[in-house]
């Protein structure tokens, strides 16, 4: 099975990270995390991008660090607020498949402890379920397939789901 790259998308918390990191290896593949390319190019950590400059500029700031990616073999996992953007998220479409890490909001909430230092994309009042409530159809839109995560589910078995995913793919 070889694909050039894959795109994983999802929500803060959905597992992104880890589970890319996880695919990574079962594919013989290297990891991106666009938001430490972000935080290279704007040289601060993404909640100081968000507490100087507001969320609109984080946004831009985010779409142009997505944009500067060119990779071969790579997993990619990207800030929750990469379908904010469309150049962004379609930059990533046209590297490879993108799969959405669909987790229920009451297992983000569970997952998420640090709303106000982790560099989430956050208006001021909003929540989590506010967000999400944006981005799943966003999610939905430009995911070429979503990967339902089970609460407790291990993270193996989202891997291994995605692993079947692009199996069938090929």
């Amino acid at each position: 099975m070889t694909v050039d790259n894959v795109t994983l998308i999802g929500m803060p918390g959905s597992g992104k990270s880890t589970v890319g990191v996880l695919l990574a290896k079962a594919l013989g593949y290297g990891f991106l995390d666009t938001d430490l390319v972000l935080q290279q190019q704007e040289d601060a950590l993404l909640q100081e991008i968000i507490d100087r400059h507001g969320v609109p500029y984080f946004l831009e700031a985010e779409e142009k660090a997505i944009c500067s990616v060119s990779c071969h073999h790579h997993v990619i996992a990207p800030g929750g607020s990469v379908v904010c953007r469309e150049g962004a998220i379609l930059h990533l479409k046209a590297m490879g498949p993108v799969i959405y890490l669909r987790v229920p909001l009451e297992e983000l909430k569970t997952r998420i402890h640090n709303m106000d230092s982790r560099g989430i994309a956050l208006e001021p009042g909003q929540t989590l379920e506010d967000i999400l409530t944006i981005r799943a159809p966003l999610y939905e839109q430009y995911a070429d397939y979503v990967v339902d995560a089970v609460p407790g589910q291990p993270l193996a078995r989202s891997v291994a789901q995605v692993l079947e995913l692009l199996d069938r793919r090929m």
